[in-house]
């Protein structure tokens, strides 16, 4: 058996040449935990409950019991578009890398740095949410537990303390802890679901479910079909999102021409199906609509009006505990991309985020992404106007238009391809195309309507405008697109090919 390990690394390792690289980082990651990272960043315990209230305020449990398979079946071709280009290009370099390769450096420019970002603001929004539960957790323990904002975000800097460390002294127990986090969520999932379907003495109807429609945005209902339920969508494209982490940890992974493309789709699939099985478990208990409106939707108020203090308290542990599990594996896969970008020279200060430690860990690319995602996050000091969490969607919107823009680009690129591509072991075939045209066409979609206004309040010129209350998602990413044009033409295309390789090919 050790010997066809070994002669399984080796060929991982010539593959690895062939596409320029030394072997450097540890190949230590099966195919399973290959597929924990990106299930675990998914995390259906995370973003189903955190980003909840915005599907239910806007659209409602229509925009949840159809909205979420529907956008799910996007997502997934999506999957299977980077699956393919994962297999040809196993690298840590991930999405940056394909781009590089099959467009110019232009192309690996803006890739990189959008999925640098989009990857800086899920780690920065799944460890809020896990701090914000976290303090709800408290406050149902302890009566006198305030839960102020101050409190939350000072959990939030205690739980990137905690990934920060995992990542630096524990490489080996990052692995371990993704594996343990597959069967946290599955488990988790299952027992949440069986104490809400069992507990409560009354349930929703199939009615209700299905065809009832919510909008507490404040916008008119005529708006509904194709503003507000849209604006709803964005609990699926947040939640299902990450997944490119089986690219970022190829280079550490047995076998990944095959195992990093298997665990793309799989993990959007399987975190589809557990996700909608819980989020109809949320509707079906969400008896009590005008406390769950008065709390903005917060999915907190399902549980604790659905069931007693205790069964709430383990709900909502279970959903804690999965969130930290998730920022753990977010903060793992931001840094190997920020070390990728780094070693081809595109971060300022590349020395210093490219450096590997004894155990062959990026140390300096873990502290750094962890600081920036606190600096990203530092808007929700601050109460929001429109009595929704606006700073923390903003946070979320930056990540989902961040990936998926990066997404985008080399998806585009192999489209251009054509039969001029050379596939890996897992390929598309000739699917590829309208698949790619799918895939294109639903990014650029979601990408206008999340930088949209989520209140009124937030819409530039409104009697009642409140910077609180600004989706700042355009001004983070418009901003970050202009910083990197300008950079890009005044300097970065002089000395920026993209790639460098670290062995002659």
């Amino acid at each position: 058996m050790s010997e066809q390990v070994d002669d399984h690394i080796d060929d991982d390792a010539t593959t690895l040449a062939r596409l320029g690289y030394r072997q450097e980082l540890r190949r230590t990651w099966s195919g399973f935990s290959n597929f924990a990272i990106s299930f675990s960043i998914i995390s259906i315990l995370s973003g189903c409950f955190t980003t909840f209230g915005q599907a239910w305020n806007n659209g409602g449990p229509v925009a949840i019991s159809w909205g979420w398979p529907v956008i799910s079946a996007f997502i997934l071709i999506i999957g299977l578009c980077m699956s393919e280009l994962v297999s040809a290009f196993p690298t840590a370099g991930g999405i940056y890398w394909w781009a590089s390769k099959l467009g110019k450096p232009v192309h690996g420019w803006f890739t990189g740095w959008l999925n640098l970002v989009g990857l800086v603001a899920v780690t920065a929004s799944v460890d809020y949410g896990c701090a914000t539960f976290i303090s709800f957790f408290l406050s149902l323990v302890d009566s006198g537990w305030e839960g102020t904002l101050t409190q939350i975000f000072l959990i939030f800097v205690v739980v990137l303390v905690l990934h920060a460390l995992i990542n630096i002294f524990g490489s080996h127990l990052v692995a371990m802890l993704n594996n343990v986090s597959v069967y946290w969520h599955v488990v988790g999932v299952v027992a949440v679901v069986a104490i809400l379907a069992f507990a409560p003495v009354h349930h929703q109807s199939f009615a209700f479910v299905f065809t009832e429609r919510i909008n507490n945005s404040g916008f008119a209902d005529g708006t509904y079909w194709f503003y507000v339920l849209p604006l709803g969508f964005l609990l699926t494209q947040y939640t299902i999102t990450g997944f490119d982490a089986c690219a970022h940890i190829s280079e550490e992974t047995k076998g990944a021409a095959r195992t990093a493309a298997r665990g793309i789709w799989q993990s959007i699939l399987y975190s589809a199906i557990g996700g909608w099985v819980l989020l109809l478990a949320f509707l079906f208990a969400a008896t009590n609509v005008d406390e769950i409106n008065k709390q903005a939707g917060f999915v907190g108020s399902i549980i604790t009006t659905a069931l007693n203090s205790n069964l709430a308290i383990v709900v909502i542990g279970i959903s804690a505990i999965g969130q930290f599990f998730c920022g753990m594996s977010c903060v793992t896969s931001t840094s190997r991309m920020s070390y990728a970008f780094s070693r081809d020279g595109a971060v300022p200060g590349h020395r210093l985020w490219s450096k590997l430690n004894a155990n062959r860990v990026p140390v300096n690319a873990v502290i750094g992404s962890c600081v920036a995602g606190l600096v990203l996050t530092l808007p929700a000091l601050y109460k929001s106007s429109a009595g929704v969490p606006t700073a923390f969607y903003a946070v979320v919107s930056v990540a989902v238009i961040g990936l998926y823009l990066a997404f985008l680009i080399p998806i585009a690129l192999r489209l251009r391809a054509g039969d001029s591509f050379v596939p890996g072991p897992w390929t598309l075939g000739r699917n590829y195309k309208w698949m790619c045209w799918t895939a294109i066409i639903e990014i650029v979609i979601i990408s206008v309507y999340f930088i949209l206004p989520t209140v009124p309040a937030g819409v530039p010129g409104a009697a009642d405008f409140s910077w609180t209350a600004v989706n700042y998602a355009p001004l983070a990413v418009g901003g970050l697109v202009l910083l990197i044009a300008i950079w890009w033409f005044a300097s970065a295309r002089k000395w920026f090919t993209g790639p460098k390789h670290t062995i002659e090919i």
